[in-house]
């Protein structure tokens, strides 16, 4: 798999972008978004809404979950959302693979035409077991980019293992990987040789 890494530390902020083969499921923006909520207010006109209290917003494989969401549909049917909760979570299928990337955060935007997913505030991105953690995380299915910054967090837990200012991750490796300098095993075509035992010979007459 073809890995891009751009890593930018400053006093303000880290950096960290990769590229990955997988992108979302193209096929969600061909379905309908629904949605549910304890309240809100949504214009059929314009199809824009702002919905209130344990709100779940579907299209396709993609679902948000957050207190509040702020949502319109685009002019090619795509969502975009802004979410609001503690935290919100966000679901998208891989496209022509298994699996799912999974997002929370305090806040999330989601621009459905640019196929861009943005998390603030404690955010997590993963993609199976692999996964980061930052207070600033952005992730482009059309471009296959993810990208991290270590921003200061608004509200700081106290220590190293609860710092947000920092891009953190883990990369499971992969399965029948072979390690560097080891190739696997060959197989030997020459040709076995057998050797009577002697317990089995035959007596000498």
């Amino acid at each position: 798999m073809n890995l891009a890494l751009l890593f930018r530390s400053t006093a303000a902020c880290t950096a960290l972008a990769f590229a990955c083969l997988a992108c979302a499921e193209k096929t969600d923006r061909e379905k309908p978004i629904a949605f549910t909520a304890d309240g809100g207010e949504v214009n059929y006109e314009t199809k824009t809404g702002v919905l209130t209290g344990n709100v779940v917003i579907t299209q396709g494989t993609l679902t948000i979950k957050a207190d509040r969401i702020n949502f319109k549909q685009n002019g090619d049917n795509s969502l975009s959302a802004t979410a609001f909760g503690n935290p919100i979570a966000f679901r998208q299928k891989r496209d022509d693979a298994e699996g799912y990337y999974e997002g929370w955060a305090k806040r999330a935007e989601y621009d459905g035409t640019k196929e861009q997913l943005e998390l603030f505030e404690n955010a997590i991105l993963k993609r199976g077991d692999d996964e980061i953690r930052s207070n600033y995380i952005s992730y482009n299915s059309a471009t296959e980019l993810f990208k991290a910054e270590g921003r200061p967090s608004a509200t700081p837990v106290a220590g190293e293992i609860g710092r947000t200012d920092r891009v953190r991750g883990t990369f499971q490796p992969k399965e029948g990987t072979p390690l560097p300098g080891k190739a696997p095993a060959a197989k030997s075509n020459a040709p076995v040789s057998l050797t009577p035992s002697g317990e089995i010979a035959p007596a000498n007459k």
